[in-house]
């Protein structure tokens, strides 16, 4: 994605910088200079900072006096309360269809959605790519009738983004753009029970997808051999000495 040169608020900054989030275009830790910003979009430092400013309170962005402004990293805890987060939401709104049903025209954007998705896994850009298969979150949450929920969705949703520190393979997307389409099915047969269930296990499979990219870091033996030689060294010195020191 380019650089919108329509954005001029700080919301609409902040917005785009979202937007890359979720295209895994910014990576967790990644510096955010007020004054390249600035530059990019063409905009004050002020309006930048206003922008980092919402990003930075809605969990998306942290600040250090020293060095700067960042994309957050999230730890496994935060991934954690972020998904329990997300399904409390997801989950909620699908109950609340049972007394107010998904109108046909909703059902259609989904359609639309889903299509989209689908063209973007047959091609190349996996930005896209990534950005659609969370968007869908969004967009049925707007779909359900709660735009002020969609808000905070997006949020989440970025920040699971952000623990998935390599690109979701072509396989993960499918899978996922699959479960997109049973549970846009269900929730066209009326079946919203159904629909419910689907998306736990989907939330599910995502979460435990973003789990395993984080566990194959191909650093981590190396870092745990050397954490071990650290201790074991650490060990070792406190031996001789205690025996060094008694000696005559």
């Amino acid at each position: 994605m380019s650089i919108d040169p329509s954005a001029k608020s700080s919301s609409q900054i902040a917005v785009r910088i979202t937007e890359a989030i979720l295209a895994k275009q910014l990576a967790p830790g990644t510096r955010l200079g007020e004054q390249q910003l600035a530059d990019l979009f063409s905009v004050s430092r002020t309006q930048v900072r206003e922008a980092l400013t919402r990003l930075m309170a809605r969990g998306i962005v942290t600040v250090s006096a020293r060095r700067g402004w960042f994309v957050i990293e999230p730890t496994a805890e935060q991934a954690r309360e972020a998904f329990e987060a997300r399904r409390v939401i997801e989950l909620g709104l699908l109950r609340q269809a049972r007394v107010r049903p998904i109108s046909t025209q909703a059902i259609g954007q989904l359609r639309d959605h889903i299509a989209r998705e689908e063209a973007a896994i047959a091609g190349a850009d996996v930005g896209a790519r990534s950005y659609l298969l969370g968007d869908f979150h969004v967009c049925l949450c707007e779909c359900l009738g709660n735009s002020l929920l969609s808000e905070t969705l997006r949020d989440l949703t970025a920040r699971t983004t952000l623990t998935a520190m390599l690109h979701q393979s072509s396989e993960q997307a499918e899978d996922s753009c699959s479960e997109h389409v049973l549970i846009v099915q269900a929730l066209e047969r009326g079946d919203l029970e159904q629909a419910e269930q689907l998306m736990q296990d989907h939330l599910q499979h995502v979460e435990s997808g973003l789990t395993q990219v984080r566990s194959s870091d191909p650093l981590e033996p190396l870092r745990q051999a050397l954490a071990s030689v650290s201790r074991q060294g650490a060990a070792g010195e406190s031996g001789p000495t205690r025996q060094e020191n008694k000696r005559p």
